[in-house]
């Protein structure tokens, strides 16, 4: 299936490895152009070198407040617009409800949330010019069902949701979709920090159903966010 992604430009923040990786790299097999970004310059090039399309590598911190308009300017003066925005970035650390602090609660509200609304806020005038925009923010399937040892995470990844189910609304008359893609247990570097176990799904795969909210035909999808977690999770809602 053609996603029609063929020519627009795309930003993966977080893009290096992992599910950011496997987003950028069904991205760039679609024919988008993209900017990625990673802390890590090494890693990064290297990630981009694998990839079939034109690419532009900057190495970054994305927690940064000052880096999504850096990012965003990147691509419009590389690319001449903007067109679809991936937000990904690495998780907190591993606590439970009653064992956080006020300190990594604000890190991980800053880079699980205002890093993604950041992001959003310095696409959304470019691709509201182009009138057409697709924007999908990976949290985690704990914003269906919290996860108990990682009370960071599901506080951060929460609030971006109920933020983006709202944003949602104000960006339909623009042509912008705006959804999350919710991983359950992939086999990442991350999941092997925290020590989960169980069947895992492939980046790659997950990187293609990204690609699928970010196309042509996922037009009217908005506000939605979709699990991707090889049904473990059994909630209604």
């Amino acid at each position: 299936m053609d996603l029609g992604l063929a020519g627009h430009v795309a930003l993966v923040t977080a893009s290096s490895k992992g599910l950011g990786l496997g987003a950028a790299r069904a991205l760039s097999a679609e024919g988008a152009h993209l900017v990625m970004c990673a802390r890590n310059g090494d890693r990064l090039r290297a990630a981009a070198d694998t990839l079939p399309g034109e690419t532009l590598t900057i190495a970054a911190d994305v927690t940064d407040p000052a880096t999504p308009t850096r990012l965003v300017a990147a691509a419009v003066e590389r690319f001449g617009g903007l067109h679809v925005l991936v937000a990904n970035n690495g998780g907190p650390m591993r606590a439970r409800a009653l064992e956080v602090d006020d300190d990594r609660m604000m890190d991980a509200v800053n880079a699980n949330m205002l890093s993604s609304i950041r992001l959003v806020q310095a696409a959304v005038p470019h691709m509201r010019e182009a009138g057409w925009g697709r924007i999908c923010l990976i949290t985690s399937s704990a914003v269906k069902e919290p996860i108990p040892t990682i009370a960071y995470s599901n506080a951060a990844r929460t609030g971006l949701w109920a933020w983006a189910k709202t944003a949602a609304q104000d960006l339909t008359e623009d042509g912008i979709t705006l959804n999350l893609a919710c991983p359950g247990l992939h086999a990442t570097d991350r999941v092997k920090e925290l020590g989960f176990e169980g069947p895992m799904g492939d980046p790659d795969d997950f990187g293609e159903v990204v690609a699928f909210l970010c196309s042509r035909q996922a037009g009217f999808v908005s506000g939605a966010a979709l699990q991707v977690d090889g049904a473990a999770i059994a909630g209604l809602l």
